[in-house]
């Protein structure tokens, strides 16, 4: 009987360094280092991937500064484990590279990756589509915004960037609620935001189109649509259709509010969801409550400096920006799909 060969894995053939290796950026805030440590370790070796390196954010460095030093050391996968703000730094840095990047959700919102389809609630298996799993090309956001000073900073965004009552509304969350009871912080916010009478007055021009104005109490601009509660905020919005969809909102009154929130919550959240429930709702048709547009690129400038939000976070005050998709910019790592 021929004599068993023991079996031979690839860190024991190659030289350590012509292994492939990852780079783990983590919010010490959100995750369980220790678990987290334990899930990648065991994972990179199944992969057959060299020890991963580690770089953890800070309030002075959120994500772009440790992902460009994680660059600079040439690493194949870029794992990203924290909320939407530090996916949002992280993919900033990785834009023009071509290195993936894995999601480790580990926030309250979890945007990108509940977008995606991505399990939500097992470490372990997220880790394991970050070794294991297939690359996926998405659009990338990019904003230009320039503030009342006459300065510019350049921004990427991978879910949604949004003034007025959405911004507000990321101001007014308060953070301690928000991790004690996730998104039923943003309930009271939305509250507090709702008492605000004011409105975004601004002139803006999507791709050719000519230069239109309009009174609103909310721009968004949305690279994808879903939200937590099942909400769909922009039904046709496509991570990798080359395109943003464009939202804008403004009630009249309360039954205004009734019927925006009608539309999202229930036609949108529920009906459209599925073929048949398209089918019945029929084409969506905008009215002075609410309005959708798509496009690639959107200039606009307000008639005073407006608080502005990126992927849930804010982004200080702007009078105008232009915002433009970078169609299949980014890769992410997703489960394999069975043929």
């Amino acid at each position: 009987m021929p004599e068993q060969l023991p079996e031979v894995s690839m860190n024991d053939v190659l030289p350590t360094s012509q292994l492939r290796r990852a780079a783990v950026i983590y919010n010490p805030v959100k995750v369980d280092i220790d678990a987290l440590r334990e899930a990648v370790n065991t994972e990179a070796a199944a992969a057959g991937w060299a020890e991963s390196i580690w770089f953890e954010t800070s309030v002075d460095d959120i994500g772009q500064g440790v992902t460009a030093e994680a660059l600079a050391r040439g690493v194949d996968l870029v794992i990203v484990a924290g909320g939407d703000g530090t996916v949002r730094a992280v993919v900033e840095a990785v834009r023009g590279r071509d290195v993936p990047v894995g999601l480790l959700p580990s926030g309250t919102g979890n945007l990108l990756a509940r977008n995606l389809k991505m399990t939500l609630n097992d470490m372990p298996d997220s880790v394991r589509t970050a070794f294991a799993g297939e690359d996926r090309a998405i659009d990338l956001g990019m904003i230009r915004v320039e503030r009342a000073d006459g300065t510019r900073d350049e921004h990427a965004f991978v879910v949604m960037a949004g003034l007025g009552l959405d911004a507000k509304m990321i101001t007014n969350t308060d953070e301690d609620l928000k991790k004690k009871a996730g998104w039923v912080a943003y309930v009271k916010a939305l509250v507090a935001s709702l008492r605000d009478p004011e409105e975004l007055h601004l002139r803006f021009r999507l791709d050719d189109q000519p230069v239109k104005r309009a009174t609103v109490h909310t721009l968004i601009l949305g690279n994808c649509g879903s939200l937590p509660a099942n909400i769909l905020l922009m039904p046709e919005a496509v991570l990798d259709d080359g395109l943003f969809d464009v939202m804008m909102t403004r009630p009249g009154g309360a039954m205004g509010w009734i019927r925006v929130w009608v539309k999202i919550a229930w036609t949108n959240g529920i009906v459209r969801r599925t073929k048949a429930g398209r089918a019945i709702a029929g084409e969506h048709k905008n009215d002075k409550d609410l309005r959708y547009e798509t496009g690639s690129v959107l200039t606009a400038r307000l008639s005073r400096p407006e608080q502005i939000e990126l992927d849930g976070d804010e982004f200080g005050h702007a009078l105008a920006f232009k915002a433009w998709i970078e169609p299949g910019r980014l890769r992410v790592r997703v489960p394999i799909v069975p043929s």
